[in-house]
């Protein structure tokens, strides 16, 4: 039986003492396939910059807050050790290899192996587990032997047994050979400070500095020891069996007061320099896995662990913490109130409750347990303290809490919350789920006062002011209620909408800010106008919040103003401007969508101890040290590459100057790239690592951007076909509070095409005049055939013209043609009636004579006639007189022809001109007095004459040889 007490002694006094505090910090967890590495991470270093380096089973892993990169070894071997020198270069030891990473001229990191300046016969290395770094020194630890690095030379050092353990501390390279035991390396030989025996031939897992002349020295299995002035002591440890079936695989140094102990199977502890356990972190408070296998404390305070499988970052020296009172749960929280040094918590699972310890100003390391208070099982809606007693607003009605015992003040009803109508009534209004309710206090004991009257609303907000209580419904609009004198029911209800100066019914949420009743609309913040009973753009609040929505308003005891945005916490701080204002807008991104969308709650205890309601436990803020915890923001140009088919990296991240790593680009540094590499890429990183939700980024490029960038959480950038020429690009950083980082640039040029170099550019201009002298003198060309074109139009409009006169001319002459014609006709057919009455009267004087007496004068005188008759017959005087008329017509046919055929009698000329006057053959036999026959025959043989072709017109043949 006493065993058995004692046994309960043990666990009571290990739960107690082992107890972790109630706030956990936030804890980032990056597996493989976030960094796309390998699963196990044996060692951990910073750079300068701030940039996180892993030493990765697949390579060299590094982070800068958004990027990973990992670099592989040419043999892609496992990297166990990593250490970074003063002169920047990242030393790295791997599997039979070694050497170190540094960047070339573009920013990128380069491995350069230095193991071939070992002997051949010493490069078999196995796994190089340690690196330590004391000024130039490098010390590279093999189990099989170290090794010094010293200005390109090596110096081996080579242990009785194996080396099993090296690292630096205060100045002081330290390592253990199995065979000698604990050793610091003085004067360039190792020296023993502690034999196997004294270390109880365990293997030492780390030393580090505990105070001005001592060490803490780590063993896997056997706890922990002091060594001071050549002594060895124990170093007692709270729970120490905890700790070494653990196995302490590492251990660092936190500040003067604590250290961190990372153990292979159960987490990383925090103790303080009297062996007491201030924190352990597990995966029960968010460690993806249990197994450590390096632990590191960057420059701002905050822990990585590299695991057997993963990373975790842990926020130690954040100031915002989670609490879970039912950790197994993991319960959303709606309120939280301080009461008789208690903090008590309502959940969607029932109320807890757990002490507070005085000297703790900073709640959140209370470190006793949460307790569930009996019968308050169910949604808690609602902790008020009132009348020295904590009123509970309960999903089945309210309770009153005593300490730890709850009573059931009424159930049916759920409550919203608890507001007193005025300073010290003893009656407290309740809203609930169907109006409000009534309870009555007396001599500090609380009763049911019964329903109110009057009003059947669910009113989750009640704010009283002057003897009435003001309420809101989420989409009924705003209530102004006044009570009765026994606040049995509502005498007057009064019903504020768009008409009484709300933008809206919908989503309005009633608050009491500096005295004022104030209404968070969906267009900022609106308070009542007393005077005019209506409501207005808060004179001081909406020039501060401006129009956006807000959801939750709580003012604290400084006056600050806390609110809730969808699903983002903020406040207005009235005393902590960093640039002097009256006031300042800090935005809380870490908690961005944890609180419970819809059932808001803050509670500003006091500026050490912020509670607010989230999805999952409680979280509690520090705001002091939040306010003050303000690192300098920085900013780093990451990477720069191009864009297109093949992309490659222009910069890598890491500017040189005279050979070493610098913060900023080279002045004399030129970067020029090709014209073909003008859209470009960039990436650009802060390494606060705890505030990366916090920082968001502006960006600019000189020669193409006029401004800077809106600020924006997005860390890339970028830019497409850029003209040939100068640019700086630009970026900075701000956090949350405002704060803005100094400006990181990269200067670069574009070179210009082949076509756009000035050679070019004067045969553009040689080409450019000698095109416009072609179009001057194309042009001249295009006058001159418009003025021959118009000439030649001109020409054959007087063409036109002259034909048109011609043709005139021709008519008139074919007309006076045809008159002769006529007239020569007629002319031919007088010679022809001529000669027919001559004949006629010849023949009638030769009837005469023959019938006449035989007188010889008689006889004679009728042949003197008829010889005068046939002389008039006969006569060519008409006939000439018709030919010279005829040629003068017909120019000259007839002498033409008689040229041309002078063998033409008399006959055939007349027969010729009788055809040109186009005459029929009947005309032309009545011409000559001869029969058509022989006119045939006439034609006939004047084509014989003349050589008339036969198949050859007589006519065309005439006007043809006459044409000449």
């Amino acid at each position: 039986m006493k065993s058995f007490f004692a046994v309960i002694f043990v666990l009571l006094f290990f739960s107690t003492n082992g107890q972790n505090p109630i706030g956990i910090p936030q804890i980032n967890v990056y597996t493989s396939l976030d960094y796309k590495g390998g699963s196990q991470n044996w060692d951990i270093d910073q750079d300068k910059n701030g940039l996180i380096y892993f030493a990765n089973n697949e390579g060299l892993l590094v982070f800068d807050g958004r990027n990973w990169k990992l670099y592989a070894l040419p043999h892609k071997t496992v990297v166990r050790s990593i250490k970074i020198a003063n002169d920047g270069k990242i030393y790295v030891g791997a599997q039979d290899e070694l050497g170190y990473f540094f960047p070339d001229d573009h920013g990128k990191l380069i491995y350069h192996a230095i193991r071939n300046y070992l002997p051949k016969n010493e490069r078999n290395l196995s796994d190089v587990w340690d690196i330590s770094a004391i000024g130039n020194d490098i010390f590279f630890r093999s189990t099989g032997k170290i090794l010094h690095w010293r200005k390109g030379k090596f110096t081996i050092y080579k242990p009785k047994w194996l080396w099993e353990f090296m690292g630096d501390c205060d100045g002081k390279i330290y390592a253990q050979d199995i065979g000698r035991g604990l050793m610091v390396f003085e004067q360039n030989q190792w020296k023993s400070i502690a034999n196997p025996q004294q270390l109880q031939n365990d293997f030492v897992t780390s030393v580090v500095k505990y105070n001005t002349d001592t060490v803490l020295i780590t063993t896997l299995r056997n706890g922990a020891y002091l060594y001071s002035n050549g002594q060895l002591k124990k170093f007692e440890i709270e729970n120490e069996q905890q700790l070494k079936q653990s196995k302490m695989y590492k251990a660092v140094a936190i500040n003067n007061d604590w250290l961190a102990i990372a153990t292979s199977s159960n987490g990383c502890y925090i103790l303080d320099k009297q062996g007491k356990q201030i924190q352990h972190f597990s995966s029960q408070e968010g460690l993806y896995k249990n197994n450590i296998r390096s632990i590191f404390m960057d420059k701002n305070g905050n822990f990585w662990l590299g695991l057997d499988d993963g990373i975790n970052f842990i926020a130690f020296n954040n100031a915002i913490k989670y609490i879970y009172p039912d950790k197994e749960k993991q319960t959303s929280s709606y309120a939280a109130v301080i009461h008789q040094n208690k903090l008590y918590i309502g959940s969607s699972n029932g109320v807890y409750t757990t002490q507070l310890q005085p000297h703790l100003s900073d709640l959140s390391y209370i470190k006793n347990q949460f307790t569930e208070i009996p019968n308050t099982s169910g949604q808690v809606w609602e902790l008020s303290v009132q009348n020295n007693k904590i009123l509970v607003g309960h999903e089945e009605g309210a309770m009153v809490v005593d300490g730890t015992n709850a009573k059931r003040l009424y159930s049916s009803l759920g409550t919203w919350l608890f507001v007193k109508p005025w300073i010290n009534s003893s009656t407290i209004i309740a809203g609930t789920y169907f109006g409000l309710h009534q309870i009555d206090e007396k001599n500090g004991t609380f009763s049911n006062g019964g329903d109110i009257e009057g009003i059947n609303e669910s009113l989750r907000f009640l704010v009283p002011y002057k003897n009435m209580i003001w309420a809101s419904h989420p989409y009924r609009g705003i209530f102004r209620l006044k009570l009765s004198a026994d606040r049995s029911k509502v005498e007057e209800t009064k019903f504020y909408t768009e008409k009484n100066g709300l933008p809206s019914i919908l989503g309005n949420a009633v608050a009491k800010i500096r005295g004022k009743v104030v209404v968070a609309t969906k267009t900022g913040i609106f308070e009542y106008d007393e005077k005019n009973d209506r409501f207005i753009p808060s004179p001081f609040l909406k020039p501060i919040l401006k129009n956006n929505v807000y959801h939750y308003l709580k003012e604290d005891a400084k006056g600050n103003i806390w609110f809730i945005s969808h699903k983002k916490v903020g406040l207005v701080d009235f005393h902590g401007n960093p640039n002097g204002g009256k006031y300042s807008i800090v935005h809380l991104p870490e908690l961005n969508s944890l609180v419970v969308a819809g059932f808001e709650h803050i509670n500003p205890y006091n500026d050490q101890n912020v509670f607010i309601g989230a999805k999952k436990g409680l979280i509690h803020i520090n705001y002091s040290e939040y306010s003050k915890n303000i690192k300098p923001v920085n900013v780093r140009l990451s990477l720069v590459k191009t864009i297109g088919e093949k992309p490659s990296v222009v910069f890598g991240g890491y500017f040189l100057t005279d050979g070493k790593i610098s913060a900023t680009q080279n002045d004399d540094q030129e970067v020029k790239l090709d014209k073909k590499n003008n859209s470009l890429h960039f990436e650009f990183s802060s390494t606060l690592y705890e505030q990366q939700n916090n920082i968001e980024f502006s960006y600019q490029l000189e020669g193409i951007d006029k401004d800077w960038s809106a600020w924006t959480a997005k860390n890339e950038k970028d830019y497409t076909n850029l003209p040939y020429g100068n640019y700086v690009f630009k970026v900075k950083a701000r956090n949350n509070l405002g704060s803005e980082s100094s400006v990181a640039t990269y200067a670069f040029y574009i070179k210009p095409a082949w076509y756009e170099t000035i050679w070019v550019y004067l045969l553009y201009l040689v080409a450019l005049i000698a095109l416009i002298r072609a179009l001057i003198e194309r042009q001249k060309k295009i006058h001159r055939k418009e003025q021959d074109n118009l000439k030649h139009l001109h020409q054959l409009e007087i063409d036109s013209n002259e034909k048109q006169i011609v043709e005139l001319q021709n008519e008139k002459l074919e007309t006076e043609v045809n008159f002769k014609n006529k007239e020569l006709a007629a002319m031919g057919m007088n010679l022809l009636q001529k000669n027919k009455l001559i004949s006629k009267i010849k023949d009638e004087i030769v009837n005469i004579g023959k019938t006449a007496p035989s007188d010889g004068d008689y006889n004679s005188y009728i042949r003197k006639v008829t010889r005068l008759l046939n002389e008039a017959e006969n006569g060519d005087a008409d006939w000439e007189q018709f030919a010279m008329h005829f040629d003068h017509v017909h120019s000259n046919f007839l002498t033409k022809l008689k040229q041309r055929f002078p063998n033409l009698g008399a006959n055939d000329l007349k027969l010729c001109a009788y055809l040109k006057m186009n005459l029929s053959s009947k005309e032309i036999a009545q011409l000559m007095g001869i029969s058509a026959r022989a006119i045939e025959v006439s034609r006939y043989r004047l084509r014989k004459k003349i050589h008339v072709p036969t198949e050859q017109s007589l006519f065309d043949y005439l006007i043809e040889a006459t044409s000449n």
